[in-house]
């Protein structure tokens, strides 16, 4: 791990017009919704067994709220996307450009933190954009993401100079999310699984510049090991665990994948369990984790957590019900969660998530 602060002030990469963007023409084709896909044609799409298998798990565990967020999941159409302006790529006339195209900052209300230079804008209607190619050398504009998948960042209130450690960090959006709110002291990416610490690496260049690029480090550490060989040396520690990403599966083209996965399902939680606890022994006392996941199920969830304050005597959670409070406009919540922990339902109109977060203190 590099020992120079990331507390330098960096120039910012020459401004370029956001092409792939500003086109009237393509943002007008990215928005308009397939006419020539039908929802039965876009149906055939769904597997089928994994659609079986989230019916049962979820009418139990959410009722009848699971009707109207499984008719999201399943009509990929009405799906939202969210833009990540990237700071060190700045463009007014991007900018200038989504808020013509009906666009408005993801976050608005009184949120506990929420730095100035991040900057994120949404839109009710569905529709996705033009994503910018990674080219090597040139720096992306923004970044075409989830809006839910924020919150995490947003939760761990990372400050400058602290020292970070986002465990799991593949494709790369919450690291570079992380680094448009503070300059850490340092900040360590950690991907274990070959191809996508590949991927975790092309998203670093593509958006943070080169002074800044070579301090960061990238490893393909196990994730369960880094507590035991990184002990007690970071102020944040972001877990994105691996899990059953919930609309993703849902369009398994592989049946047998699909059912291997599902199969598999299960053992997912063990795993989130020993990442967890491996996040807490790398965790300095008073440091903060924020543990997020992709997918509805209370197994992957609330269950892991409660299961480490069980477990751990020197974490205790964290309240952030304030969150919740100030994204209700644009977030739709799970109710009856704990404080220290969020839902976000997918929604139309609000087409968010799944997303869930907690937060935790090491004492």
């Amino acid at each position: 791990m590099r020992r120079l602060p990331l507390l330098l002030l960096l120039p910012a990469a020459p401004r370029r017009p956001g092409a792939a963007l500003l086109s009237h023409r393509a943002a007008a084709r990215a928005s308009q919704p397939l006419e020539n896909k039908t929802k039965e044609k876009l149906q055939k799409k769904i597997c089928q067994v994994v659609l079986d298998h989230f019916e049962k798990q979820y009418m139990v565990e959410l009722g009848d709220t699971w009707t109207s967020v499984r008719d999201v999941l399943t009509y990929p159409l009405c799906w939202q996307y969210a833009i990540l302006m990237n700071k060190f790529s700045p463009s007014a006339e991007l900018e200038s450009t989504l808020l013509e195209k009906g666009c408005h900052p993801a976050f608005q209300g009184p949120l506990p933190y929420l730095p100035a230079s991040l900057k994120c804008y949404i839109r009710r209607t569905p529709g996705r954009f033009t994503a910018q190619k990674h080219q090597p050398g040139k720096l992306k504009e923004y970044y075409l993401l989830n809006a839910a998948s924020l919150l995490p960042v947003l939760a761990l209130e990372v400050k400058d100079g602290e020292d970070v450690l986002d465990l799991c960090a593949a494709p790369g959006g919450k690291s570079v999310a992380l680094l448009q709110c503070a300059y850490p002291g340092q900040f360590h990416c950690n991907e274990y699984d070959e191809l996508r610490s590949r991927w975790l690496k092309q998203t670093i260049e593509s958006f943070i510049p080169d002074p800044l690029v070579n301090l960061i480090k990238v490893s393909k550490l196990d994730g369960r090991q880094i507590g035991d060989l990184k002990s007690e040396s970071y102020d944040k520690v972001l877990v994105d665990a691996p899990c059953s990403n919930d609309r993703s599966w849902l369009f398994s083209s592989d049946i047998q994948q699909a059912t291997l996965r599902l199969i598999q399902r299960k053992e997912l939680s063990c795993l989130q369990f020993q990442l967890l606890r491996s996040a807490i022994k790398a965790l300095r006392p008073g440091g903060s984790l924020v543990y997020s996941t992709c997918t509805l199920s209370k197994a992957e969830n609330s269950d892991v957590i409660n299961l480490i304050l069980h477990s751990c005597s020197n974490v205790i959670p964290v309240d952030i019900s304030e969150m919740a409070k100030a994204l209700s406009q644009e977030f739709t919540f799970l109710t009856g969660t704990q404080q220290h922990e969020l839902l976000v339902l997918p929604e139309k109109g609000r087409a968010w998530g799944p997303m869930y977060v907690a937060k935790l203190k090491k004492i």
